[in-house]
């Protein structure tokens, strides 16, 4: 049966009603500590608070928030040995949203030194769109715990499944516009999905002439991540890496694109945004 898996970050089965209550008030996104932004659209001041959700006959713990993967900086740790600029001394920021032609990158780990950009990762997110609506497994689950929640929600026959195939279709059409500009500056680009979002595209498109593990000096990497549970706690792990470059990419989908960018405009915006927020703390 198809379930919320996790709610605002913590598990939807072990919440108590109390714990409940106090998450719904504060609408809080634990990985960006910010109101969730994923609102209902006839409700904007309801955040969703939707992160994973079982689903399917076999149990599957599915991502379907972006921002899920930003727990712990993980998905950005597992990318610095692609920062070859890098050097011991300089500091990591993790800068959101720049422009490039085919659209904005999600992220950059970049290795500063005195506010200068030395190196830089560009990094973009994919987890699993929906079709139908979660809404009314949501309002199930307030229910259970005794919060009052409307009938006509707890009760629809309106269920939630999964865009597997536009999902990977639109990621890779993607990925090829944006890798050759990131490989015509001599860097790296690094999609970070879900092992179940990987499988499926390598079930269904050419993925057989990619290199696994990743080598470091393709320009293109691809990091697949499982989300885990241990008792009431998940986590992600990075399971499997591919590496290849925008050739290969074109092979996978048989598309062609052309889109250049000067370093010296990407390192400007980037030093534009550097920020003690930007700043990635290290343990």
């Amino acid at each position: 049966m198809n379930r919320i898996l996790e709610f605002f970050g913590k598990s939807a089965s072990s919440l108590s009603s109390v714990a409940l209550k106090s998450i719904l008030k504060k609408q809080i996104c634990p990985f960006t500590k910010s109101r969730c932004f994923k609102v209902r659209k006839s409700q904007s001041e309801v955040s969703i608070g939707t992160c994973s959700v079982r689903y399917g006959k076999d149990n599957k713990n599915v991502l379907i928030c972006p921002k899920r993967l930003l727990d712990k900086n993980q998905v950005f740790r597992d990318c610095i040995h692609l920062l070859t600029l890098h050097e011991p001394g300089n500091e990591f920021h993790v800068i959101p949203e720049i422009s490039v032609p085919g659209g904005s990158i999600d992220f950059f780990l970049a290795s500063v030194k005195k506010g200068k950009v030395k190196d830089f990762v560009a990094v973009e997110f994919q987890t699993m769109d929906t079709t139908g609506t979660v809404w009314p497994e949501r309002q199930r689950l307030l229910a259970e715990k005794k919060i009052k929640a409307e009938t006509s929600d707890t009760q629809s026959d309106k269920k939630f499944g999964m865009n597997w195939k536009m999902t990977a279709k639109t990621t890779l059409v993607q990925l090829h516009h944006k890798i050759e500009t990131i490989e015509h500056l001599d860097k790296h680009l690094v999609l970070i999905v879900q092992n179940h979002l990987l499988h499926y595209m390598e079930r269904e498109f050419c993925f057989d002439h990619l290199s696994r593990p990743g080598k470091t000096g393709d320009s293109m990497h691809i990091h697949s991540y499982s989300l885990d549970q241990s008792g009431s706690v998940f986590s992600l792990s990075l399971e499997d890496r591919f590496s290849t470059d925008a050739d290969g990419i074109a092979t996978c989908l048989g598309l062609a694109a052309e889109a250049k960018m000067e370093l010296q405009a990407i390192v400007q915006e980037l030093e534009r945004k550097i920020s003690d927020k930007s700043l990635m703390m290290l343990p």
